[in-house]
């Protein structure tokens, strides 16, 4: 029920989304339960091929969120965090109230236990001529915009972990976001975060990143940045995603706007629509609350069907993944190697 044009583009997203799924998995859908019934047969879906859970109350963008999802416990974002923490689902994706869903994250699901700070996290597109197009991770976009270097220096490792588990690499390169590649750039927080990421022998951490480099996969597969840094990246990314494609009459266009730019990085590569299309947010779908312990995903307010689709493919992937459970294993191996020592 949450987002600017719901409930019209969360069920035909859903509905969207059942062609790409595995037969095992199951969408459950909260919210007005004849509204849904409804929009689930004007999109050419059976009621049947999704499980309802209906709810009288909708937490509205303007609401406090704290406050509405105490007082508004029959909404939809309220139940579906209850049932995610009684294990009655195995996953939560909302495109409604930010600060609700991030609500229901730390207080009912909590994060897990050694996590400092969780983080939202997305994935961007690199593109190289070695290795074509990929993801990396990008993190954080949202959440701590002062983090402290122990906090950035364990982003590492969440990061590191859930490209292994679920982007599958083997060793992902973890790369600080930085003025310059050389160790000792940066402020006072970024150097300090390089020695203390430097140090950690849980992950593979190569350096420090220029934004330069960011989408050519060149140097890191997971990039940490504090929030204020990191979401600033990622809208000027989503705005030169708009403006190529406006340049474009409604289509990516290469040959005049971004030619010089992709022309110089990956000359092989720069015509190739598939980096723009991994570029559009839409094909993201939402951010990843890293550190809590079950996966929860957040969409944009103005998602769209398309983004809505994402979302749930997205959300089908972590769930697999089962990153949490992983990353809880690890802090536990953490604790109990410094233990002995």
């Amino acid at each position: 029920m949450g987002g600017d044009f719901a409930p019209e583009v969360a069920i035909e997203g859903a509905v969207m989304s059942l062609k790409f799924l595995n037969k095992e998995s199951r969408i459950v859908l909260y919210g007005d339960d004849v509204r849904i019934r409804e929009l689930i047969k004007k999109h050419g879906a059976k009621e049947e091929d999704f499980d309802i859970v209906a709810t009288t109350q909708v937490i509205e963008m303007g609401d406090h969120p704290a406050k509405a999802f105490v007082a508004k416990r029959d909404s939809s974002i309220t139940v579906g965090f209850r049932d995610l923490s009684e294990g009655k689902i195995d996953g939560f994706a909302s495109a409604g109230s930010t600060g609700a869903m991030m609500v229901g994250s730390m207080q009912v699901i909590k994060p897990i236990e050694g996590v400092i700070r969780p983080v939202l996290a997305t994935l961007i597109p690199t593109v190289s001529a070695e290795t074509g197009i990929q993801r990396a991770v990008l993190m954080d976009v949202g959440l701590n915009v002062d983090a402290k270097p122990d906090v950035l220096a364990q982003y590492g490792l969440l990061g590191s972990i859930y490209a292994k588990s679920a982007l599958g690499m083997e060793n992902p390169r973890v790369a600080l976001l930085n003025i310059g590649e050389e160790e000792g750039k940066g402020n006072a927080q970024a150097k300090a975060t390089y020695d203390l990421m430097k140090a950690d022998g849980r992950y593979n951490f190569v350096g420090n990143v220029e934004a330069s480099y960011i989408f050519t996969g060149k140097i890191g597969d997971v990039v940490v940045a504090d929030a204020f840094v990191g979401n600033s990246l990622l809208k000027m990314a989503e705005a030169l995603y708009r403006i190529n494609f406006r340049l474009g009459g409604g289509k990516p266009r290469f040959k005049n706007f971004m030619r010089p730019l992709l022309g110089r990085i990956v000359p092989k590569l720069y015509w190739q629509q598939d980096f723009w299309d991994a570029m559009n947010a839409e094909s993201v779908g939402g951010l990843q609350v890293m550190g809590v312990n079950a996966p929860v995903m957040i969409g944009h307010g103005s998602s769209s069907a398309r983004a809505i689709c994402s979302m749930v493919l997205a959300m089908e992937r972590d769930i697999k993944s089962n990153f949490p459970a992983k990353l809880r294993e690890a802090l536990k191996e953490s604790n109990t190697a410094e233990a002995k020592a």
